[in-house]
């Protein structure tokens, strides 16, 4: 029995989402039908592809061999198929949205200025994790996170299930921001001490934002939980917490003298560029990395 495209599709499906179950359904298949094609796959192949554990279904050492080949394979019908049909391949970027709004768009302008001919698919997102899977699976040719340190997920979020290649293309500088009436405003050589009767806002328990303010002003302030990076600027500017921001979406706000920057050192994070080494060969990614990195 040959090996079909459907089969590594609905094989790829299983392994992203665990369980047969939701496999089917991110597929619109039957779970049933789902379970036959993997069967059958395994028939083909003459070796099991799946552990069933408590956890979900976790494939073999034959399975992750196979998942390799299998997102390489889809990977370039998809482009075979965009090339005969004579249509351009459009690279797919992700971004947390924070900086889809912000970064994102000088990206683009220097792409449009450089390859004209290259079309960007943005894809922005508020979470970290859908995004890295995403570019794991081929569902992305890239991700623009934030991050620190020399490996990804130094921040402290988890590491990749795989291995990808990154490249740190800017630096975001952070301030920690309050109305202008703040006790602490004007105050110089704040420590975390100085901040630990105060109300931190804060965003999502993976948002990099949180991540950072942990390590800078330590576990003292009051979590106080909000919603993204624009709800955290209104409620700070209306005097109802401090909030660890990047620069760049404060910068106006400060400029109108409704927040101040307290004097609380905070290291800047990166912004890191995400994808997968074995997909450089796809049209136009390239000329992204490079308009990203310029």
């Amino acid at each position: 029995m040959a090996m079909e495209f459907h089969q590594l599709r609905i094989f790829e499906a299983v392994v992203r989402h665990r369980t047969v179950t939701d496999a089917a359904v991110a597929l619109d298949h039957a779970p049933s039908s789902v379970s036959a094609q993997i069967r059958a796959l395994e028939r083909s192949l003459g070796v099991p592809l799946f552990e069933r554990t408590p956890t979900g279904m976790r494939p073999t050492g034959a399975g992750e061999r196979l998942l390799v080949w299998a997102r390489r394979l889809l990977a370039q019908a998809e482009q075979a198929r965009a090339e005969v049909a004579g249509r351009s391949r459009q690279v797919r970027l992700g971004a947390l949205e924070t900086i889809a709004a912000t970064y994102v768009p000088r990206v683009l302008a220097r792409l449009a200025e450089r390859r004209p001919g290259v079309e960007v698919e943005v894809r922005p997102s508020v979470s970290r994790a859908d995004l890295l899977a995403d570019v794991i699976a081929g569902r992305l040719e890239a991700a623009l996170v934030l991050d620190t340190g020399e490996a990804l997920g130094d921040l402290g979020f988890p590491t990749p299930p795989e291995p990808l290649t990154f490249l740190d293309v800017d630096e975001v500088p952070l301030a920690l921001v309050a109305a202008p009436r703040h006790p602490l405003a004007g105050r110089a050589g704040l420590t975390p001490a100085d901040l630990a009767e105060e109300r931190l806002l804060v965003n999502a328990p993976n948002c990099s934002f949180l991540m950072a303010a942990d390590r800078v002003v330590g576990p003292g302030p009051e979590r106080v939980w909000t919603g993204g990076v624009p709800v955290m600027r209104a409620w700070a500017e209306q005097g109802l917490g401090v909030a660890l921001l990047p620069e760049f979406a404060v910068a106006s706000a400060r400029d109108a003298g409704t927040l101040t920057r307290l004097d609380l050192p905070a290291p800047a994070l990166s912004l890191r560029l995400v994808w997968r080494g074995d997909q450089e060969d796809v049209p136009g990614l390239r000329d992204v990395l490079y308009a990203a990195c310029a």
